[in-house]
C-alpha cells in the first residue's frame, strides 16, 4: 500500500472562503478519481506556530494506482483551478505501508 501525504501552505491573499472552496474541491477527489482506499483533507489544528495550513493524506493499494490518480485529468484540474492560485508552499511524500 502507498500513502500519499501533502502539506499545503496557502498564500496571504487566500481568504477563508477561497481556502474552504479549495478544501471542498480536494475532498471531492475520491468521488471523481477512482483508486484511493482512504482519503483525508483537513486544516491544521493550529496547535503549533509555523505549521502548514492543510494536509491531504491518501492511501492507494499500489504505486500504479497512485500514479493513475496523480496524472488523472480531474485531479490535475483541481490543482490548476483551486490549489495553485493560492499556493505559497507544498511538500509531499509517498511511502509504502
Amino acid at each position: 500500500m502507498i500513502r500519499h501525504v501533502v502539506h499545503f501552505t496557502w498564500s496571504d491573499t487566500a481568504d477563508e472562503a477561497r481556502r474552504a472552496e479549495t478544501l471542498a474541491a480536494l475532498r471531492r477527489l475520491p468521488e471523481q478519481v477512482p483508486g484511493s482506499l482512504a482519503f483525508t483533507v483537513a486544516p491544521d489544528a493550529g496547535l503549533v506556530e509555523g505549521n502548514a495550513h492543510t494536509v491531504l493524506v491518501a492511501d492507494f493499494p499500489d504505486a500504479e494506482t497512485f500514479r493513475a490518480y496523480a496524472s488523472d485529468p480531474t485531479h490535475l484540474a483541481v490543482i490548476a483551478e483551486h490549489v495553485r492560485p493560492i499556493l505559497a508552499a507544498r511538500s509531499a511524500v509517498q511511502y509504502e505501508l
